[in-house]
């Protein structure tokens, strides 16, 4: 999932953009509403953390940009306004989730997860396809209940796949999920870790459909 986070305290946002990262988010980190404008306006964002205090305005006049798009976006609302109408006006102004500074991240990490099942049209944090499981929360997944040990890239990669059952996804897609804006790729980067998790999963649970992407499927058949 790619996350833009806003936030223009540096010890914040530098501390908060590492354990997104490590938790398997892309993320792309800005201090103001200049820099989040451009970003917000494209359809390569799936979630928004939105701090309100920012230098160059009121994080509030963002939230609206994004409420007026036509592809509806996720935002939560991370600031230090912590009165009852302040998160009232937030919410009614289209926020998703509000949250009020000092926060505990694993708080804000399970906020995140419930968010990112809306996205993907997912229920739960447990995921499944045949033998293999993914739990959300712990980070973990097992194929016939032995812990598997996946890279952060491959772990990001499976989760995509895992939540688009039966959907084919690009590699650009996949892509836009596992790395972050400007981040340098190799041309063959996804069928790398493709390559990678196949050894590691059940035959042919990843298929390939030539020239347009992979699908994760339960039920034997198909290249593997």
């Amino acid at each position: 999932m790619r996350l833009l986070l806003v936030e223009d305290d540096v010890i914040v946002n530098e501390g908060l953009s590492r354990t997104l990262a490590h938790e398997g988010y892309a993320v792309e980190s800005v201090t103001c509403l200049a820099e989040a404008r451009p970003m917000v306006a494209h359809d390569d964002v799936d979630l928004v953390i939105l701090d309100l205090g920012l230098p160059d305005g009121d994080g509030l006049s963002l939230l609206a940009d994004i409420k007026r798009r036509a592809k509806p976006l996720p935002v939560l609302i991370l600031t230090a306004r912590d009165s009852l109408d302040d998160k009232i006006q937030g919410l009614d102004l289209g926020a998703d989730d509000y949250l009020v500074k000092p926060f505990a991240v694993d708080e804000l990490l399970a906020r995140l997860r419930v968010l990112g099942r809306r996205v993907s049209g997912v229920t739960s944090s447990l995921l499944q396809c045949g033998s293999v499981k993914m739990d959300l929360g712990a980070h973990q997944v097992s194929v016939d209940g032995a812990l598997l040990n996946l890279p952060r890239k491959e772990y990001m990669l499976l989760k995509a796949l895992m939540e688009n059952q039966g959907r084919v996804q690009s590699k650009e897609q996949l892509e836009q999920k596992l790395y972050q804006w400007g981040e340098e790729l190799g041309s063959n980067a996804i069928e790398v870790h493709i390559h990678h998790l196949r050894k590691k999963l059940p035959t042919k649970m990843i298929k390939t459909l030539r020239g347009i992407g992979y699908v994760l499927a339960s039920n034997e058949g198909g290249e593997s």
